[in-house]
């Protein structure tokens, strides 16, 4: 269904800096970079879903939308905490700290946090099947 998600950065190499342990953490490896873009995914696939990092098309100043929130799925709770503690490192802010969230159903576990252009990125998990 997805077949790419972008979020605006001010500031393309901070960006970088901070998708780029995430990224790796979770497996995933740079699949192209300029200077106005850099996206990450699975270069091998060329259909697979990707995330993208840019400075906006329209030249104006990037803003994070309230509400807007891309959520990565790990299969792992542990791996979540690794990417929380990855992301405040490299200069995240705490939307949600790691933990179950029963409210959203048996096993799910999530983390949030806020990338240094405020925008809202989420580690999930859904538990065992």
């Amino acid at each position: 269904m997805i077949g790419y998600t972008m979020v605006g950065t001010s500031d393309l190499d901070r960006a970088c800096r901070f998708y780029e342990p995430i990224f790796t953490e979770m497996g995933y490896e740079r699949c192209y970079s300029d200077a106005q873009v850099a996206s990450w995914g699975s270069k091998s696939v060329d259909t697979a879903p990707r995330f993208f990092t840019g400075y906006p098309f329209n030249g104006q100043p990037a803003g994070s939308g309230n509400g807007a929130m891309t959520a990565f799925l790990v299969p792992e709770p542990d791996r979540i905490d690794r990417l929380f503690e990855i992301a405040i490192r490299q200069g995240g802010s705490i939307e949600g700290e790691p933990g179950p969230r029963p409210q959203y159903g048996n096993g799910f576990y999530a983390a949030y946090v806020r990338d240094p252009d405020g925008n809202k990125i989420a580690f999930v998990s859904y538990g065992p099947s």
